[in-house]
């Protein structure tokens, strides 16, 4: 797994686009597995914080017990809907996906992939970007 730090250091412009899209809100979306591996999705404010993505959980919460259970974890930017006639200044959203990492009072994530959609500038195309360590970089646009 890789640690913010690292993805942004291999894709710092990539990184940083991410990065717009979670910080535009203080709420963003996370996926956990349930102990019967049903999905459980729950609110969260994350942050960058020296080169690591937290996030906090209170200490009975079910999403923190699902990820003592099982770290796989995956976050979503806040979504916001594109503006009639102005489709093509939507900026997007980011998802991450990963393993989260107990450090008692926080969660760290280590980063397995990191996802923007967004239109192409005509808004005629949707253009997925996506990063793996494995594979770095990739994008594919898609009528």
């Amino acid at each position: 797994m890789t640690a913010w730090r690292e993805f942004e250091a291999a894709e710092p412009e990539f990184a940083q686009h991410v990065r717009t899209l979670f910080d535009a809100r203080r709420h963003q979306t996370m996926a956990t597995l349930r102990a019967d591996g049903s999905p459980r999705i729950s609110g969260i404010e994350m942050k960058f914080d020296d080169g690591e993505l937290t996030f906090g959980s209170m200490p009975n919460a079910r999403k923190g017990a699902d990820l003592r259970r099982d770290p796989r974890v995956a976050l979503h930017s806040a979504t916001i809907d594109p503006v009639d006639g102005e489709e093509a200044k939507w900026p997007g959203e980011a998802k991450i996906s990963g393993r989260a990492v107990d450090d008692g009072e926080r969660f760290r994530v280590d980063v397995a992939e990191v996802v923007h959609t967004h239109l192409n500038e005509a808004a005629t195309l949707l253009v997925v970007e996506w990063w793996t360590p494995e594979g770095g970089l990739r994008k594919v646009e898609r009528e």
